[in-house]
Parts: structure tokens; C-alpha cells; sequence
């Protein structure tokens, strides 16, 4: 997932295929291999057809109860069981599908898509062939169901919209040419454009067959038999409730060095310009517990990267269990407010950043994305404390005029994420910062553009995204604003920005150059192959010639660079996008934070005086 950032520029389909299977025999049906004749597969089907249709009744969806006599069924292992009774029994099988997956979009998307690799989609059961952000559902014959999770976001993407509509038009041709011998091949879309266009790719367009939103996946079994029917079958309905917190996803890292984990879903913040809470629906946490418990799990498996998923991830809040809800408010950063109530109670995003970088001292911990109004000083000195916690931050600005601000409904001013950043380098050290505008924003003048270009400069960000504006339905803009910005002057404001991103970006980079960093290897670089690319904690690119380099310190010798290695490398160059050096040697996560927390003990010595004066 290595080509995967924080609103990157979308669609990347990989093209290598890796075949893996699915081990979750809790999600299998038991008859897989009992033969089934063709009349009565259409007795059952006909006789069924009208209920299937009509979905499942309360009594189905209420695990282990038997229709006829109300108790409770397990299993043989003594497990519950999560047959579909409502099901005919050779739906239930399989009925040797092939199912296709194209990812497009975020890193939510592709947690997502890991999650349905892991989920029971009856009446198919499934085994899959997998290669980064495509997976392929495989079994036996040429019975197929293609399915294309997308993302919506609320930036100038019409033109990565329109991909996905080339990409639906394809397939509906091939579609037509499949041969009528065969069972007609079912297209679907799942996601956050699934809820949004629901009446055009139904209605006007009727380029599919299936429609789920990103909070029905569960009902996915009811809608492809629907659509085995002939019929198409939707469901975009958002839950308040829904985080798949018992779904173990299958991840599909790299080389298996690094993995995604949803910690929470939805956002309730309703930025003016912001679709998200409308597709992804309102905010809701995943358990400590099982967030934990798949942490572990990575570990286990040798992962060196976790990167902790949410729309506003360090909103996090789990209520789940009763001694977690108190009567605390939530704090926020000083100077930041919400549209909303403050929030009571709960296990705070900074206690599970605290249990989860207690799970592994070589597990490299990541967070994205963040909205800046949730970063109290809890959540910046356990960052500071914790060396396996990046120190990387990700602080969306969106524009640098206060005026813009009010209008997007952030929630802050000008001066108040100013002093925020102040605050973080203050008390992380060498933080490297990231962040998210948007130029062009309805109402927006040249002024409000400067006042952007200043802060840019200010700040002193190394990595960036920027887009220009384009407005969405639904959201509070398209109801109360107008996009009276033209196009032309959009862009022009966006080459502006990207331009002095770049050139601050330099200056940021630059001040590595010459010093040791501990880097993640990814791999070979994607322009040559005598070269090798990895991840410094700030999230930077390094490029780093291919070579043997001294093993670790207690051995003797020279060893190989492989992906999933930490090896200290000498910064030698640098640009606004990547830096170039040399490999010293292979090193630890565990040892290089030794180094950094004797480095902040001695910080914090010096500098408590001018902390106290800050606050």
C-alpha cells in the first residue's frame, strides 16, 4: 500500500497477482461438497424467489435461533452458527462464483475491501486471489460477480469520477459479450459513491446490478441473491452503529511490513464543503478491545507499521463498555470549537494510542487522517514520549484566512492553528507536518488566497495536498453558499499554492540533509532497481542505493537489505518530495528510540521554563 497517502491522487491498480485463501471456517458452509441436482435447484429457487426478495425476516437476523422451535442452535464445536437459514442450501454452497474487486480511493476503501475479503458474503463462499488494491474472488467455474468499491470525496475529482464511469461502461460491454450459455456476469458498487448516486446508477444509468453503501456489507448475501434473481438490488442505508468491529480483516500489505487498522467510521464535524458525513455517516468507534486484539495480531504476524484509520481518527471516543462512560467533556485543542455538543465520556483517543503502542516497542505506530481541533496536549506529549509513535503529524489547514475558515465551518481561526503548530513543535521536536487546502472555496478572494500562501510559508510543511474546490450535493454549501470562484482563477490559486509548497517543502528537506535517519524499507524504488525507497518517521520518502551494509550491532559481517528492514541511512540530498542518501547499516526501532528519548529528556530539561510561560 505503499502508494497510498492522506487524499493522494486516486485510482492505482497493481499488477501483480498473489493467491491466498480465506481461513475463516466459521464464515463456510458445511454441504460445500454435496451435489445438488439442477431440477431442484430450480424447485427451490422458484418457491423462493418472492421471499428472498423481500429479505429476511427479524427472526433470521438473530444469531442461532431456529425458526420452528425459538432455541438456540450451535454448532458442533459448540460455536454459534451463522448459517443463513432463510438461504436454500445450495445458494449457501457457493455455486462455484467468481468474484472480481477493483479498489479506487482512500485508505478507508482498501481497509474496507479487507474487511469483505474476511467477511462471509454468501451465498457465495469464496476463495480469493489478491494483489494490493485488487482482489479476486475464485473458485471453480466462469459464474461471475464483479464488484468496485469507490470513495467520494469532496475535492476537484470529477475527472476520477468519470474514470469510474469508463470503468463501469467496460464492464457492462463485456457483459453483453458474454455467452448465453454462461450465467450473466452481475456488476456492483460498494461505498461511499453507491449512497451518493444511487438514483443515476440504477435509474439513468443502469450500468449495475448490485448497490451497497459502506454500512450494508452485511446485507451483501440477501442482495447478490436478489440480483441472481435478475433484479437489481440496493442497500445505502447508514447506520449509527455499524463498525465491523467482529470482522478480522485480511490485510494485504507489501511484503506484509505494514497494515491499515480501522479504529473508527463516520464524522460528524459537517464542514461546509465536506460530503463525508452524508456517505460515511455519523461518527462511531470500534471496542478498545478489538482494535487491540487485531494489533496484536499484526504483531504477531511480523508487521513494522500500523497506521491507524478514521475519518477524524483522534475523535476517537469508545463508549462500549459502562465503566468507560464518564461525565468528562472532551477536550479539545485551545482555541478550537465544534458545530456539535461536546462529548461526555468515553476512552479517548489518546489512551488508545497508549495501549496500542504498548503492544510492540518495534511496531512503528501512525495515525491519519486528524482534524486539528482534537489535539489536547495529552494526545502531543504521549506523541513526544512514545518513541514507536511517529513523529509525524498530519494537520489539515484547508486556507489561511479566518474569513474561509468561518465559511467551511471548521471551527478555528488563522491565529488558532498558528498557535497549535507553535504548541506541537514546541513539544514534539523535529515534528514533520502535513497538510490539506483547498483553493478556490466559495466567497474566497485574492486577499483570503495570500493569507493562504502566508501561512504556507510560515508553517513550513513537508508533504502536502491541495486541490481546487468543487461543490458538492447535500452538503452545507451546496444549500447556503455559492461557488462563485471560476474555474480559471481556481486553478491558477492551486499552481500558486503547489508552487510555494514546493519551494517550503525544499527548505524543510534540506535541513535533513546530513543527519542519520532510521528507515522502514519498502522496497525497490519504482525508477530503478538498483535502488531501494523506505519511510522515515516523518513520512519521508528516502531513495538509498541497493547494497550489503553491517548487520546489527551484536553480529559481525555484512547482510542485505530486505523490505520490512530498519536500516539508519546518511540524508545526502534532498528535494520537495524525496530525500537520496546511503545506508549505514541495519538497526531497530527499539534501539533508535533509546537515542530519541535521551534526546528528549534533555529537550524537556531545557525548554521547561518557555512551556510554562506557553501555557
Amino acid at each position: 500500500m505503499k502508494y497510498l497517502g492522506i487524499l493522494k491522487p486516486l485510482f492505482n491498480v497493481p499488477h501483480q497477482w498473489i493467491p491466498v485463501r480465506c481461513v475463516q471456517p466459521r464464515y463456510c458452509s458445511k454441504s460445500a461438497n454435496t451435489t445438488v441436482s439442477s431440477r431442484e435447484k430450480r424447485t427451490t429457487v422458484g418457491k423462493f424467489k418472492n421471499h428472498i426478495f423481500s429479505g429476511p425476516t427479524f427472526q433470521d437476523f438473530i444469531k442461532g435461533l431456529n425458526n420452528n422451535n425459538h432455541n438456540k442452535s450451535f454448532a458442533v464445536d459448540g460455536e454459534h452458527s451463522d448459517k443463513h437459514d432463510y438461504l436454500p442450501e445450495h445458494l449457501d454452497m457457493g455455486n462455484s462464483r467468481k468474484v472480481y474487486f477493483e479498489t479506487y480511493g482512500c485508505q478507508m476503501n482498501v481497509n474496507d475491501t479487507e474487511i469483505l475479503t474476511c467477511f462471509y458474503i454468501l451465498p457465495f463462499c469464496y476463495h480469493f486471489v489478491f494483489s494490493e488494491a485488487v482482489f479476486v474472488f475464485l473458485q471453480l467455474n466462469c459464474q461471475t460477480v464483479t464488484l468496485v468499491e469507490t470513495t467520494k470525496l469532496f475535492l476537484n475529482r470529477e475527472k476520477a469520477e468519470q474514470t469510474i464511469w469508463n470503468r463501469l461502461q467496460q464492464l457492462t460491454a463485456m457483459k453483453k459479450k458474454r455467452l448465453k450459455t454462461h450465467t450473466p456476469m452481475k456488476i456492483g458498487i460498494l461505498g461511499c459513491m453507491a449512497e451518493r448516486l444511487k438514483k443515476e446508477l440504477l435509474e439513468r444509468e443502469k450500468l449495475v446490478d448490485v448497490l451497497a453503501g459502506p454500512d450494508a456489507y452485511r446485507d451483501l448475501p440477501r442482495l447478490l441473491t436478489v440480483a441472481d434473481g435478475g433484479n437489481q438490488a440496493s442497500n445505502v442505508l447508514l447506520s449509527l452503529e455499524e463498525t465491523y468491529a467482529d470482522i478480522m480483516p485480511v490485510h494485504h500489505a507489501p511484503q506484509g511490513y505494514s497494515a491499515f487498522v480501522s479504529i473508527m467510521r463516520g464524522c460528524d464535524n459537517m464542514c461546509s464543503y465536506c460530503i463525508v458525513p452524508f456517505t460515511r455517516g455519523r461518527e462511531r468507534s470500534r471496542p478498545v478491545s478489538s482494535i487491540l486484539e487485531e494489533v496484536r495480531m499484526l504483531s504477531d504476524q511480523g508487521v513494522k507499521e500500523v497506521t491507524l484509520l478514521g475519518q477524524n481518527v483522534n475523535s476517537y471516543r469508545d463508549t462500549s463498555e459502562q465503566q468507560f462512560c464518564g461525565s468528562d467533556p472532551t477536550r479539545l485543542s485551545r482555541g478550537f470549537k465544534t458545530v456539535y455538543r461536546l462529548k461526555q465520556g468515553g476512552v479517548r483517543f489518546s489512551d488508545l494510542l497508549d495501549q496500542v503502542s504498548r503492544i510492540d516497542p518495534d511496531m512503528r505506530i501512525r495515525f491519519t487522517s486528524p482534524h486539528p481541533k482534537d489535539f489536547p496536549d495529552e494526545v502531543l506529549h504521549l506523541i513526544a514520549e512514545r518513541g514507536n509513535i511517529c513523529n509525524q503529524i498530519h494537520l489539515p489547514a484547508q486556507s489561511g484566512s479566518s474569513q474561509v475558515l468561518k465559511a467551511m465551518r471548521r471551527g478555528y481561526t488563522r491565529e488558532a492553528y498558528l498557535d497549535l503548530v507553535k504548541n506541537i513543535k514546541q513539544i514534539i521536536p523535529g515534528v514533520s507536518l502535513s497538510s490539506d487546502f483547498i483553493s478556490g472555496f466559495c466567497g474566497e478572494s485574492e486577499d483570503d488566497h495570500q493569507q493562504t500562501l502566508s501561512l504556507i510559508r510560515e508553517v513550513g510543511y513537508n508533504v502536502g495536498f491541495l486541490f481546487a474546490y468543487s461543490m458538492r450535493k447535500k452538503t452545507h454549501a451546496f444549500h447556503q453558499l455559492q461557488d462563485d470562484v471560476p474555474a480559471e482563477v481556481k486553478q491558477r490559486r492551486l499552481e500558486e499554492c503547489i508552487s510555494v509548497f514546493r519551494e517550503e517543502a525544499v527548505k524543510v528537506n534540506s535541513g535533513l540533509i546530513g543527519s542519520t535517519q532510521l528507515i522502514l524499507v519498502e522496497g525497490e524504488s519504482k525508477r530503478s532497481a538498483e535502488d531501494l525507497c523506505g519511510r522515515t518517521d516523518g513520512n519521508m520518502k528516502v531513495i538509498f542505493p541497493k547494497e550489503d551494509v553491517a548487520a546489527q550491532p551484536a553480529e559481525s559481517g555484512t547482510a542485505p537489505i530486505c523490505a520490512g528492514d530498519y536500516v539508519l541511512v546518511k540524508i545526502l540530498s534532498a528535494s520537495s518530495q524525496s530525500l537520496k542518501g546511503r545506508a549505514l547499516g541495519h538497526s531497530s526501532l527499539r534501539r533508535s528510540v533509546k537515542h530519541r528519548e535521551t534526546q528528549f529528556d534533555e529537550f524537556v530539561a531545557s525548554d521547561t521554563t518557555m512551556m510554562e510561560a506557553y501555557h
